[in-house]
């Protein structure tokens, strides 16, 4: 049983997902690059999302050990392969996951007729973020057992999860002030649909030597678990119609709220070099409605029963072991349950980049550019940092962008972060008439043997889009 459980300890620490979207940042073509980035270039005089199809956005990321770790066929016992894989990862390891899905959304130009310098975009969309860290010490404690670990505290801040359903309208602003500078502004209110929250748990478990028995279990506790909209969801009473009613109402509006902003800027540095940076998810969710909150704190002391059975019919059976030590435990530690408002801070994102765009482009029939110079190509970096409960999510990535035509762009990334060294991405917008269709895919290298992969990531959405008229 110790040995299963510590497989799914494992197993799950060692599948990740993270938000950056290296892929897509800058690329304005796309009309959802705005969401990165809300005053980043706009290339549309208006354009609109095929509802559930827009975007689609999901990746996976592995810190630590692989599942080719523990179950290839390389002679290895698969005991040693478990083992290793807990001493090898610490309690900064997680298992996370990000998936958006984009509901509906739209944006269109304005301002005076000669020059459209204005942009209003807006949307819908559904958010599943969760996250929890690989609890070392007690991962240790499940294989070595306490009995060769006495008067070793195990802690218990290793135990950190948290774990939201949210939809996000958005109303974004964004304003080209003149041929250097960008700036754009978003609006969001959020709709929590469930959320939990276990973040901040203190304490530790100790075995020390016992005087009425072998040993004394000591348990120094302070750890809590909020929850929002889960208890109506399991509540008996409820049925799967009722559920799905009550589901559909929090994701339009109808849930526990909140409000957040993004904040965006391009700036043209001169004719070839350009900078810009966002700020996302400045933000909060007021957690009011459908609460149920555990909490458990206290030093308390377990001396266990005597484990020596006496003879079938003479006394203590196993089972009635068992059910002392459950029933003990129920006595010992007290579960405080409470309806307390709590509140939750939306995970902060950074993104800035720094670009070079090169080689211009000649017209077709004669040796000569154009009086307004377009380029094909474009270079650079970008850089990520997301906030998260025990330390920064970042990524460094170099980019490549290349205009093959007007309805077909290319962009290759290379990106640093906390799942791999050599991540390589690959993204391609394409465009038919006014239907713009777009795919993005991280991590090509490692795709041939994907339970060894660091992380593999996807991108893909439907829009119609009217371009304004550029050369």
């Amino acid at each position: 049983m110790i040995r299963l459980t510590m497989f799914f300890i494992v197993a799950s620490c060692c599948f990740s997902f993270s938000q950056n979207k290296q892929l897509l940042y800058g690329f304005s073509e796309i009309p959802q690059s705005l969401l990165l980035n809300p005053g980043g270039k706009v290339k549309n005089d208006f354009y609109f999302g095929i509802p559930l199809l827009s975007h689609i956005h999901t990746n996976v990321g592995i810190t630590g050990s692989t599942v080719y770790d523990l179950f290839a066929k390389d002679g290895v016992d698969f005991n040693t392969k478990l083992q290793n894989a807990v001493y090898g990862m610490d309690s900064r390891d997680f298992f996370s996951v990000n998936q958006q899905l984009e509901i509906f959304s739209g944006g269109f130009s304005f301002g005076s007729s000669y020059e459209k310098n204005q942009y209003l975009s807006f949307g819908l969309y559904q958010e599943l973020d969760f996250i929890t860290y690989f609890p070392k010490d007690l991962a240790v404690l499940a294989i070595e057992g306490n009995q060769n670990n006495i008067n070793r505290p195990f802690k218990m801040s290793d135990v950190s999860v948290a774990a939201e359903v949210i939809s996000v309208f958005h109303v974004g602003y964004n304003k080209k002030i003149n041929e250097k500078l960008t700036f754009g502004v978003r609006g969001k209110i959020y709709s929590s649909i469930a959320n939990i929250n276990s973040t901040k748990n203190k304490g530790h478990f100790t075995t020390v030597n016992g005087q009425n028995n072998f040993y004394d279990h000591i348990f120094n506790l302070d750890l809590e678990a909020r929850t929002s909209g889960l208890a109506s969801l399991t509540d008996d009473e409820s049925d799967s119609d009722s559920v799905v009613k009550d589901l559909t109402k929090r994701a339009f509006l109808g849930g526990n709220l909140g409000l957040g902003f993004d904040i965006g800027i391009t700036r043209q540095l001169n004719e070839q070099w350009s900078m810009d940076a966002s700020l996302l998810d400045v933000g909060f969710i007021s957690h009011t409605k459908d609460i149920e909150n555990y909490k458990i704190k206290g030093n308390y002391v377990y001396e266990g029963v005597n484990p020596i059975f006496p003879e079938i019919g003479s006394g203590q059976t196993a089972e009635d072991y068992w059910n002392e030590i459950e029933e003990n435990f129920e006595d010992i530690f007290e579960v405080d349950t409470t309806t307390a408002k709590y509140t939750t801070w939306r995970p902060i994102k950074f993104n800035a980049s720094l670009n070079y765009i090169f080689g211009e482009q000649e017209y077709e029939d004669c040796n000569c550019t154009r009086t307004e110079k377009s380029y094909l190509n474009r270079a650079g970096l970008q850089f990520f940092a997301m906030s998260r409960p025990k330390q920064p999510q970042l990524a460094l990535t170099a980019y490549y962008y290349r205009r093959l035509f007007n309805g077909l762009q290319i962009k290759t990334t290379y990106t640093i972060d906390s799942y791999s060294t050599y991540n390589i991405g690959l993204g391609v917008s394409a465009r038919l008439g006014g239907m713009n269709f777009y795919v993005m895919a991280d991590n090509f290298l490692q795709l041939k043997n994907i339970y060894n992969a660091q992380s593999v990531s996807l991108q893909l959405g439907f829009n119609y889009i009217f371009n304004k008229n550029e050369n």
